[in-house]
């Protein structure tokens, strides 16, 4: 399975909800691949922004390797599940030029989530209180997000190594 988490400069929102969900798909033993990319270049190369790197450092995750990136109509095609991170973004990504089901592939991030309070997560660009708020969004979603790709899919959660081993 291969995920895009998409926000508008792949600096703040999406390389957070990258790391989260990588660490949520390792957890529960899952071999997907998991990216973001931005829908404006302006970041191209840029290393997430610090406050989303101290936010994630201060839940225990890492996401200084991470480099901005601009998606590309094919990432729709590659990837099997394309999250937005708000309406805006969303907008963008359901007019690249695409060929075939790749339009089915675009979601809201927290509407798939099926989030009762909102279905879009905040640009803390402007608010440096918005990173822990966003952070605590997205880590909310990641779980029940790789449970309804798991349902669509006909998948299942694999056995914790300790289950398999009968420890």
């Amino acid at each position: 399975m291969r995920i895009l988490m998409v926000c508008m400069g792949n600096i703040c929102r999406s390389p957070l909800a990258e790391g989260i969900f990588r660490r949520e798909v390792l957890e529960a033993g899952l071999d997907w691949e998991v990216d973001s990319a931005g829908t404006i270049s302006w970041h191209a190369g840029s290393a997430p922004d610090p406050r989303s790197v101290a936010v994630a450092r201060s839940n225990g995750l890492d996401i200084t390797g991470q480099r901005a990136r601009q998606i590309l109509p094919a990432d729709l095609h590659r990837f099997d599940y394309v999250f937005a991170m708000d309406s805006q973004n969303l907008r963008f990504l359901q007019q690249l030029p695409v060929s075939g089901n790749a339009q089915a592939k675009i979601h809201l991030y927290l509407g798939f989530a099926g989030n009762e309070e909102g279905n879009e997560v905040p640009d803390p660009y402007l608010d440096d209180a918005g990173f822990p708020v966003v952070y605590r969004m997205l880590e909310s979603a990641a779980a029940r997000v790789i449970d309804r790709i798991l349902q669509e899919t006909g998948s299942s959660r694999p056995l914790p190594a300790n289950e398999i081993l009968g420890v």
